[in-house]
């Protein structure tokens, strides 16, 4: 299953090609492409708004995989600000090669999970599809009717706003170095730079970052008066900023100065080469957080208060970057710093000199 997240492709993942159909009663129509599709209704000003996920399985715990799938699917409401899901559907597909033993094993927990991650995003699987073919594919589809105030258009960063990320990177990488513990070929390429207990609990770490949804992050959005989203998914940080950027209204470019990785991540890619582009940008995430275009002025109190207590623990930001003036394109410079991100449950001694510096510490190019 080698490079297994983001190998499904994503369907989520034409994210990058926003259309906005023209016309007065169509300003606030977006069709496909988008992370998802919004559609005027014609009763009182009420928008439809769905998006569909499925991929292959990525971590060995089948209710973990279910509940990343979920947080996966409602990801893509989460990047336009909108908290609530009206409803769910599940798509599953069964592996005809898995004996009914497994079969009656695994299948309820992946469903368990995905039911679980509904339930906490406030919503219910109502109904889906399951079908029986080579592979086990999970997915679904998500669906609400909101009000305009509900939803934040993905296109209205202006020079000045900066670049803030919800979820560290590296899920690709966590999840590929530690199939590669019982492949002793994989293995001997990285272990100079890394130890299976670093493997391990970043494999942890990856597998809770993804099942976390992305919910607290579009309330407060709202809150902080965002100007644009997206969430980081098949494409890599800086494939999903490029597609970003080139929806923006105004003459916008981004710029990525800061990388928050998982810990040892960075270390595991640069041995292997060129293999994940995870310092280029362009790895593959699976249900990663949300890139949001903030005011500057707002950008720190949103990074504060995503990590208080009121909101549960894991929930992170950080300034990775800034929008100025330029041609709709994103780039990441030539020596972005990294952030490594401690993953929880690392030893208090681990090394934590550079896992959550202040919002202000962050902040790129900015006196």
């Amino acid at each position: 299953m080698h490079g297994a997240v983001g190998d499904h492709g994503h369907a989520e993942d034409g994210t990058g090609h926003y259309q906005h159909l023209g016309g007065t009663q169509s300003s606030n129509r977006l069709g496909i492409g988008m992370d998802s599709c919004v559609i005027p209704l014609r009763h009182g000003g009420l928008s439809l708004v769905q998006t569909t996920d499925f991929f292959y399985p990525l971590v060995e715990d089948p209710y973990m995989m279910g509940r990343i799938a979920c947080a996966n699917v409602l990801s893509d409401l989460y990047a336009m600000g909108i908290t609530e899901c009206d409803n769910m559907l599940m798509l599953l597909s069964v592996s005809q090669k898995m004996n009914e033993k497994d079969r009656e094993k695994v299948m309820p927990l992946m469903i368990r999970g995905f039911r679980d991650a509904a339930e906490e995003g406030g919503t219910s699987v109502t109904g889906g599809q399951t079908v029986v073919n080579p592979w086990i594919i999970i997915g679904g589809v998500a669906t609400v009717v909101c009000q305009p105030n509900e939803f934040i258009m993905p296109d209205n960063a202006i020079p000045g706003d900066v670049l803030v990320l919800t979820k560290p990177l590296g899920t690709q990488v966590a999840v590929n170095a530690h199939q590669w513990l019982d492949n002793p070929d994989k293995w001997n390429k990285v272990k100079l730079v890394v130890s299976k207990e670093d493997v391990e609990l970043a494999y942890q770490e990856a597998m809770f970052n993804m099942a976390m949804l992305n919910r607290t992050a579009a309330g407060l959005m709202h809150t902080f008066n965002a100007h644009a989203a997206t969430d980081i998914t098949g494409f890599g940080i800086l494939g999903h900023a490029q597609n970003l950027a080139r929806q923006q209204r105004c003459d916008v470019a981004f710029v990525i100065h800061n990388l928050p990785i998982i810990a040892k991540m960075a270390a595991i890619s640069k041995a292997c080469g060129n293999l994940f582009g995870l310092l280029q940008g362009t790895s593959s995430e699976t249900s990663g957080g949300l890139l949001i275009c903030l005011p500057r002025e707002q950008a720190a109190r949103f990074c504060a208060e995503i990590k208080s207590p009121k909101y549960g623990e894991g929930h992170q930001a950080w300034i990775i970057g800034i929008v100025e003036k330029g041609n709709r394109t994103a780039r990441i410079i030539d020596k972005p710093r990294i952030i490594e991100v401690t993953p929880r449950g690392a030893p208090s001694n681990h090394d934590n000199n550079h896992s959550n510096p202040s919002p202000e510490q962050q902040q790129p190019g900015l006196s």
